[in-house]
């Protein structure tokens, strides 16, 4: 995102509403080639089209359910009650397609997308099939689903996951960044920050410079708040005590490989021993891939 020239890396809630979407960011809008966010919010009833163009999509709900119609393919999807609630089943929908969301009850949709090359398949994803992961300990412990990762899903470019952090808890941590190409050790990706927190509480959120005049934040982040990052070491992202963090990250790069490669920051990556001697935050899981609500 831009604003009088100058890159706006923490786009607040509504800065980015165009259109039919709360949120939308783009390549065009972000000033980078692949990597794409939209939020959409149906009324009851409500039915939103989708014009893939040139990137592929995966249709997200944050809350509530909805219908994906596209080609001769429907696909009903479940939802949840919110993302705090329980995992959720998706919809990939492939580049150079139409696609109806339609939601009886309404609700939050996240379209997350990527620039790509491939035309793959039209797919649905269930919400059983989602990797629950728990990463870190202690204060650094966090769940992870996996719904789109790169050894989860299948996509031609986007790479897509979600993140719960208990409150008073780090994530995203050590900081860490791939925006340099080092085959086997790091890979190329833009990647979208979109958080929620529950209870209307906040967060923070840290990117620090990999290079000179890199990306440089330091940001509160509420519900609808998202962080771009092309570039620099990001996290941590913190959860304020007694307030549950969740953020979905979207990651496209240009590689010939589609895959998460990260190298830590030099100053924190020790963190990382630390965890083996430190027992999983108790109030992790949230919830299981078999908790879709």
């Amino acid at each position: 995102m831009t604003m009088h020239g100058e890159p706006r890396f923490h786009v607040a809630a509504g800065s980015a509403a165009r259109g039919p979407y709360a949120l939308d960011i783009g390549p065009e809008q972000a000033g980078w080639e692949r990597s794409s966010l939209r939020v959409v919010e149906l009324e009851p009833g409500g039915v939103h089209t989708l014009v893939t163009e040139e990137s592929e999509w995966i249709v997200l709900p944050l809350t509530g359910a909805c219908t994906v119609h596209t080609s001769d393919e429907i696909f009903e999807l479940l939802g949840r009650e919110s993302v705090f609630s329980g995992v959720s089943d998706f919809a990939y929908v492939p580049r150079d397609a139409h696609a109806q969301i339609a939601s009886g009850a309404g609700g939050r949709f996240a379209l997350a997308g990527a620039k790509c090359e491939r035309r793959l398949p039209a797919r649905y994803g269930p919400a059983p099939e989602v990797p629950v992961e728990l990463r870190g300990s202690g204060n650094c412990s966090r769940q992870v689903n996996n719904f789109a990762a790169a050894d989860a899903f299948e996509c031609d470019r986007l790479i897509a996951v979600e993140v719960l952090t208990p409150g008073g808890n780090w994530s995203s941590y050590p900081p860490h960044k791939h925006d340099e190409h080092h085959p086997g050790e790091e890979s190329v990706l833009e990647e979208i920050y979109y958080f929620e927190v529950a209870d209307d509480g906040l967060g923070y959120h840290r990117v620090s410079p990999s290079r000179p005049g890199g990306t440089d934040v330091l940001a509160e982040v509420r519900s609808g708040d998202a962080v771009l990052i092309p570039d620099g070491w990001h996290g941590p992202s913190i959860a304020a005590p007694g307030r549950t963090l969740y953020y979905l990250n979207v990651m496209a790069g240009p590689g010939e490989e589609r895959q998460w490669l990260i190298r830590d920051h030099p100053d924190h990556g020790w963190i990382r021993d630390t965890w083996p001697s430190q027992p999983m935050d108790p109030r992790l899981p949230f919830y299981g891939p078999e908790d879709h609500a």
